[in-house]
């Protein structure tokens, strides 16, 4: 199974290269605002403060982080290892997709310190580009962005949607943990739920369920259940 979901990742991680799950904001273009936001590259010179928020396009999300100075980068990322050893030198190596992956079954991370070039991963850089979209809150001055970051330092508890690394750079810059990228998700999931052709696609799928694997509790049960909640629901 773990197997299975590392070779999906690694796959997914191949066809992002062509741009094919870049996340977007629901504003359209990105666009450079006066001199607090900035879009450099990951081939050309940075001009980077501490404290500064970075964003870098990976997969099927965006990963955030907090810039610390000297070519650091404080970020939050699914890692089983802190959980496995207390060897700093093990939990200090580069996460593979396996670490990751058990860290979000686990619901495991790590806010950890990288280099600049281990963070951005060959990627485009955007740097306080969430400034824009929390213009009701101004963000803390840079020096306690990064102290606020460095006392997170460490093993942490992680949800994919509750507790991520948006939410870890939200709330070192602006005080509050918010994550758009989970509003989106669920705004997408009511969507789906909310469109009446969901009951009939979990109909026929059921229906599908029980002629594969016959008339039982295991798939007559799921079959009325999922279409019903998903009725009352919509």
């Amino acid at each position: 199974m773990l197997y299975s979901l590392t070779f999906l990742v690694e796959k997914l991680s191949l066809l992002s290269n062509f741009k094919l799950f870049e996340f977007k904001w629901t504003d359209g273009k990105r666009k450079e605002v006066g001199c607090k936001e900035r879009t450099t590259y990951s081939h050309a010179p940075l001009s980077l403060q501490r404290g500064d928020l970075l964003e870098v396009p990976r997969t099927l999300f965006t990963h955030f982080g907090i810039y610390l100075g000297d070519n650091k980068v404080a970020h939050l990322i699914p890692d089983i290892m802190p959980v496995l050893t207390n060897d700093k030198m093990i939990i200090k190596k580069v996460i593979t997709n396996k670490r990751l992956i058990m860290g979000c079954l686990y619901k495991c991370a790590t806010v950890r310190v990288d280099n600049l070039e281990d963070f951005v991963y060959g990627s485009n850089i955007l740097v306080n580009h969430m400034d824009r979209k929390y213009k009701a809150q101004q963000p803390f001055p840079n020096e306690e962005v990064a102290d606020r970051a460095e006392q997170l330092v460490g093993a942490i508890p992680y949800s994919l949607l509750w507790n991520n690394c948006e939410h870890f750079v939200t709330y070192c810059r602006y005080g509050s943990a918010k994550s758009q990228q989970t509003e989106m998700f669920c705004e997408c999931l009511k969507s789906i739920i909310r469109d009446q052709r969901s009951v009939f696609l979990s109909v026929l799928l059921g229906m599908i369920y029980i002629v594969c694997f016959g008339l039982a509790p295991s798939t007559t049960l799921p079959t009325i259940l999922i279409p019903f909640t998903l009725w009352m629901a919509g």
